[in-house]
């Protein structure tokens, strides 16, 4: 436990007595049970076995914010950093504002934001790793950045902004309510050093002394209907019916006369002017999820095409069982998922500690995306093995694989798709990223099979194989094509952060945009022709290799744009801090190099081949054994609460 001082203010203790049942979600307040086995017991906090007095305990708390009171000072900020030794590029909490308004009528509303705790953490169904636990102390979700291997995934799925991935350490961490502070009765810190009086802290549902208002929407916060988050609001003071982030992002709120909340809109603060902005475009700190989702995806196809299309009698496709085109091409898909899978893997923060992503089998789409994969992977591996010797012995086992393969690359391709339909990014949010993917894998799929028969086939041959190919390949291109449409329809209908997504879609990035859908449809066209024609020869040759190189590059742009443009439903910044244009452009000028600007250079992590060895030596089998079962072990409920 920590020591209280002697002259602690008043205004630094928790201060409830009474408190309600149930949260204005429907939720129990009271998180346990008499009798319930999680009760009393220690937090173990820095190996302390000590148990809080406080008679509220086992009861969810959450924060409480005035906005009229809050300066936009930032010792909330300050005091929050001091307390968890945080750099100066981390701050789990931080103050945001809108500004509506002209002189002399403007108005400015801070807000500050740090971790809701939520009832529904959508980052503890999303973490692969299980680094998150809601515990019923307090209602306090906890993150434990050594289990973390900075997948970033909470990032993605938290719509405040709250889990903070740390380029440098490879992990993420978070505010931990200073659940330490609350043991011995203190507010956390960020409370306790707020200037204006604006801050609070306590039971949830509770109205602090001399307040008497809790709402749920101000301007600027993100819609709590994704995770009924534990934050409160006062805020009486007449808003303006639109205000404008600061920041980079081309969003504003608007005001919904039907419901009396703010809505956020498009702010086409941008301009009109399209540009190509290939650099960022293209070498973007997600480079490594574009190749990764479009090399599993054309293998995942090219693999189901070589073992499924002789079995459904596609055309031309028995030509691909002959040995050495057979063997080239089962090669070549293993290539190329390896390479896939490895750049996905250094991806991560912690890349030697892959195998945690496997952890939370029960909840997060990311590890069964991982699982899947893997399975995928192991049972090409497999099939590339024993496929290399031409008997009947090798040849069952070969098929074994092939099955595995055939079976699990779907499973991990529907995954992938899943784990990218997060409501706090409403421009992924979209059926759109399933004819994408389905698009990509029958595609490029076929495309592999087609450069690797040009390759390994007489032409005299190709005559029959290369329409069939062809046909695939128009057919998604034209999936991916009518997803692309429909997405852009709806994305100018929604009004959210989606619609802004796509606004910066057709400014931003307007003629990388245009090039790109310029290309998805002559490549539809060209296949098209392909496919009508059957052409064959050194034109033919030559038409495929046209295509070919269209359809990389139109691949190569619309995945990247799919991740460079996405917009989270996030808290607004300020014009330096929690700002992603300052932070591009802190990178691109040398500011970063100054620690002061809190911003750092991205960076790639080694993999630590001894500390894998180390993390071997020192478990068991049984401690395996014991891991897999709680992997494979009765499924929970998300919505209660667990140690």
């Amino acid at each position: 436990m920590i020591k209280v001082r002697s002259d602690e203010p008043e205004y630094a203790y928790l201060w409830d007595k009474e408190t309600k049942e149930k949260n204005r979600y429907g939720k129990n307040i009271e998180l346990t049970e008499e009798g319930d086995d999680r009760r009393d017991k220690s937090l173990n906090i820095n190996c302390d076995a000590g148990i809080g007095e406080n008679p509220n305990r086992n009861k969810q708390h959450g924060f409480f914010l005035n906005a009229d009171n809050c300066i936009g000072c930032h010792a909330c900020e300050a005091a929050c950093s001091e307390k968890n030794d945080n750099p100066a590029h981390i701050a789990f909490r931080s103050v945001g504002f809108v500004e509506g308004g002209t002189y002399p009528d403007y108005q400015r509303l801070n807000i500050s934001m740090a971790c809701n705790h939520c009832d529904d953490p959508v980052c503890l169904k999303g973490c692969p790793t299980r680094a998150y636990t809601k515990f019923t102390e307090y209602g306090a979700v906890l993150q434990d950045p050594d289990i973390c291997f900075g997948c970033g995934y909470c990032t993605w799925v938290c719509p405040y902004n709250a889990p903070q991935l740390d380029p440098v350490k490879g992990e993420v961490s978070k505010c931990n309510m200073c659940v330490d502070r609350l043991e011995v009765g203190l507010k956390p810190s960020c409370v306790s050093a707020c200037l204006g009086n604006a801050l609070d802290f306590g039971v949830i549902e509770n109205i602090p002394e001399n307040r008497d208002q809790a709402i749920t929407e101000i301007p600027g916060f993100p819609t709590t209907d994704i995770t009924n988050p534990n934050i409160r609001f006062q805020q009486k003071k007449q808003n303006h019916r639109e205000m404008t982030r600061t920041d980079s992002m081309p969003i504003k709120y608007h005001k919904d006369d039907a419901q009396g909340i703010y809505t956020p809109v498009v702010d086409e603060k941008m301009g009109k002017k399209k540009h190509w902005n290939f650099r960022s475009l293209l070498t973007s700190h997600e480079s490594a999820h574009v190749i990764f989702t479009l090399f599993t995806q054309a293998t995942v196809g090219a693999f189901l095409m070589l073992i499924l299309g002789p079995v459904f009698g596609l055309a031309g496709f028995e030509l691909l069982q002959e040995y050495s085109v057979h063997i080239s091409l089962v090669l070549t898909i293993f290539v190329i998922s390896t390479i896939g899978l490895y750049k996905l893997n250094m991806h991560l923060g912690k890349p030697h500690r892959f195998y945690r992503g496997f952890n939370n089998l029960r909840l997060s789409p990311v590890s069964r995306e991982i699982a899947g994969v893997s399975m995928f992977y192991t049972g090409l591996l497999g099939y590339a093995f024993f496929a290399l010797f031409d008997n009947a012995f090798m040849s069952f086992f070969a098929q074994l694989f092939a099955y595995l393969a055939v079976l699990s690359g779907p499973i991990g391709l529907f995954f992938m798709y899943k784990l990218y339909r997060i409501p706090a990014r409403p421009f992924w949010d979209h059926w759109q990223t399933g004819t994408a993917f389905l698009g990509s894998m029958l595609s490029y799929g076929a495309l592999i099979i087609v450069a690797v028969s040009i390759i390994a086939l007489p032409l005299s041959v190709l005559t029959e194989l290369i329409p069939t190919l062809a046909m695939i390949i128009c057919a998604g291109l034209l999936i991916e094509g009518i997803g692309h449409y429909a997405h852009a329809k709806d994305m100018l209908v929604i009004q959210n952060e989606g619609a802004a997504s796509h606004y910066r879609q057709t400014t931003q990035y307007g003629k990388s945009y245009q090039l790109r859908n310029g290309l998805l449809a002559f490549s539809l066209i060209a296949a098209g022709t392909i496919v009508f024609t059957g052409l064959s020869g050194i034109f033919g040759i030559v038409s495929a290799t046209v295509l070919a190189i269209t359809m990389l590059i139109t691949a190569a742009f619309g995945r990247s744009l799919f991740f460079v443009l996405v917009i989270p439903t996030t808290m607004p910044g300020a014009f330096f801090w929690k700002n992603d244009g300052f932070v591009e452009h802190a990178r691109e000028t040398g500011l970063a190099d100054a620690p002061q600007h809190g911003v750092v250079y991205e960076r790639h992590h080694a993999f630590k081949v001894d500390e894998l060895i180390e993390t071997i030596k020192e478990n068991s089998l049984s401690d395996m054994l014991e891991h897999i079962k709680r992997i494979f072990g009765k499924k929970e409920d998300p919505s209660e609460e667990k140690r």
